[in-house]
């Protein structure tokens, strides 16, 4: 195959691995929107009840392996900037499925966000192959990687000084928007390090892993760890989704290949290209991304808060609405709902005593 025919089937697969993963987001939003919110086995349980869940999962497989296609027809910085387009191609098919439209300020922070993606994936890659992580490497950044993933999830670094406001608590819906951002930055790093652990294994079975050659037991274990954050990626995407679909898949598709650029500079000897303007520019494209992933949040139409229904007031008795008789000759009075009212017959018959406790009874009432 000739160079100019991979890439334009480079280009074809791209675009469906995009098309794969966007419907598969949009599957995992409206199935978090239907579902009763939920943690724990419950919630995993009810999740593998649902065939919308097997659907999702099914299609990010298809993602997968058509964006692992593109890569062996095309070099690596055409086919992960048109990886990027997955958030371009998820805002409308969310709004479609939402049966909306998408807004001035979703589609502004979507070309944001997208800027800023491509300005990250385009200075990240390595300027050449890099090595693959030993066993005891693979080991570390697997547990420092699960204690991140662990804060993240349980809300401990995001949305904990806005408690207390009114509609940003932790069922309010700036709480559900923040602690949506912490599931989705925690999906994109497992899925960063699941890849980073698969250039291990791949090594690994290649007979290429730096230092002696590897035992079964040392292939196995990269496999636990590779299916573990990969499920786990999977798992915390759908509890971001909650928060809406935009920005929790823009924040996903951002820290994806920022935990392995991480990765790659701190532990394999790669670097930016370009040197010192490739950092710059890394951070440039962070802070657009960046004020993509705001505008996102801020453009998605509010969702209408849930409120419980209010008991129905129980009826009088009857013993409260009738009159109730003081007794011979004396003031009758009737309390109905708070108001006290006094009738007025037999005014003549009260005497002076009479006549000036019924004018006291009528001014404080």
């Amino acid at each position: 195959m000739n160079p100019a025919t991979g890439t334009v089937v480079a280009v074809l697969l791209s675009l469906v691995s995009a098309a794969g993963y966007a419907l598969a987001a949009v599957a995992q939003s409206r199935l978090a929107a239907a579902s009763p919110a939920q943690d724990g086995r419950g919630a995993l349980r009810a999740l593998l009840t649902r065939s919308q869940w097997w659907s999702a999962v099914g299609l990010n497989a298809a993602g997968a392996l058509a964006h692992v296609a593109a890569l062996h027809y095309g070099p690596l910085t055409l086919v992960q900037p048109l990886g990027a387009l997955t958030l371009v191609a998820a805002l409308p098919l969310g709004a479609y499925a939402a049966r909306r439209r998408v807004t001035r300020t979703e589609w502004r922070g979507a070309l944001w966000t997208l800027a800023g993606l491509v300005g990250l994936v385009a200075v990240t890659g390595p300027t050449a192959p890099g090595e693959a992580l030993s066993l005891r490497e693979a080991l570390v950044v697997a547990a420092a990687t699960a204690l991140l993933i662990a804060a993240l999830a349980s809300g401990r670094l995001h949305g904990r000084e806005h408690g207390g406001a009114r509609g940003t608590g932790p069922d309010g819906a700036g709480g559900r928007a923040s602690r949506g951002l912490g599931h989705a930055t925690a999906s994109g790093i497992a899925s960063g390090v699941a890849s980073a652990l698969t250039q291990t294994l791949t090594a690994a079975l290649a007979l290429e892993l730096p230092g002696r050659e590897p035992v079964w037991w040392q292939t196995a274990l990269l496999a636990v760890l590779i299916s573990g954050f990969a499920t786990g990626g999977l798992l915390l995407s759908q509890a971001a989704y909650r928060g809406g679909l935009a920005a929790p898949l823009a924040v996903v598709n951002l820290s994806n290949p920022a935990a392995a650029a991480i990765i790659g500079v701190a532990l394999l000897g790669e670097t930016f290209r370009a040197g010192a303007w490739g950092w710059l520019v890394a951070a440039g494209a962070s802070l657009v991304a960046a004020r993509g992933v705001v505008l996102l949040t801020k453009g998605a139409p509010a969702e209408p808060a849930r409120t419980p229904a209010r008991e129905p007031e129980p009826a009088p008795s009857a013993t409260a609405a009738a009159p109730e008789p003081l007794g011979r000759g004396s003031l009758r009075a009737r309390v109905h709902w708070g108001v006290r009212t006094v009738p007025a017959p037999r005014v003549a018959e009260l005497g002076p005593r009479g006549r000036e406790a019924e004018m006291t009874l009528n001014s404080s009432s």
